[in-house]
């Protein structure tokens, strides 16, 4: 949150973005974590399109929410967990429940699925949480050749290794190397790039998942349940 030319300056900057009503109801509707287009936190603000955009441009100059450049979309989440945190503090103090996020996809794509050369779906999402929690993405200012692009801690790189992944070959691809891709039907991050197509393959190959004909959904085999709980810590999928 933006905090410059003083601590009540600042307070009061934020408090008159958060208020207003269009723009609170956009910051609420991204408090479950997930993305969200413009035109769809248009529909959520009860605002059109050109206003939505004016609302968002405020909220982002006061660093309540960022977006994320995804091919010809663009998605908006919270800033961070300090924004989290305020939001929930004020809706104690009012009272009341949100509604919470339903996708409307279908069950066998939301699970696991390809999107481009990675894999997608609660499968997907899972994974790059685990490998953030099991530190394998580095942080601070060497992570990133952009705003959602991964760089690979020394553990990071063993790890993929281990996998059967030739991390270094995989560096010389004319690609991304390793970034956050929003997904369709979780509107969170899963692992894109020649690191996530690396990682789709070796699943395949090792039939921990299975396609399906003529289409983009993958099966977990029983096979690749154990290999995502014992490498992964991944369970109940």
């Amino acid at each position: 949150m933006n905090v410059e030319g003083g601590a009540d300056a600042a307070v009061s900057r934020i408090a008159a973005a958060i208020g207003e009503l269009a723009r609170a109801r956009m910051l609420y509707c991204l408090l479950d974590g997930r993305a969200r287009t413009s035109t769809e936190l248009a529909m959520v603000a009860e605002v059109t399109p050109p206003t939505a955009s004016v609302h968002l441009q405020k909220l982002k100059t006061e660093r309540l929410v960022k977006v994320l450049a995804q091919g010809k979309h663009r998605y908006y989440s919270l800033e961070g967990a300090s924004v989290a945190t305020a939001l929930e503090a004020l809706s104690v103090l009012a009272g009341g429940k949100r509604n919470a996020f339903v996708p409307n996809t279908p069950n066998h794509l939301r699970m696991a699925r390809t999107c481009y050369d990675h894999i997608a779906g609660m499968l997907g999402v899972a994974l790059h949480d685990r490998i953030q929690v099991m530190g394998w993405f580095a942080d601070g200012p060497r992570a990133s050749i952009g705003e959602n692009a991964y760089e690979l801690t020394r553990r990071g790189a063993n790890a993929f290794e281990d996998l059967g992944i030739d991390v270094a070959a995989t560096r010389t691809l004319r690609r991304r190397f390793a970034y956050a891709c929003v997904d369709w039907s979780e509107r969170r991050p899963h692992l894109g790039g020649a690191v996530g197509a690396a990682l789709l393959h070796i699943a395949l190959k090792r039939k921990w998942v299975v396609q399906e004909l003529d289409s983009r959904a993958l099966a977990i085999t029983r096979l690749g349940q154990r290999e995502m709980q014992t490498r992964f810590g991944l369970r109940n999928l």
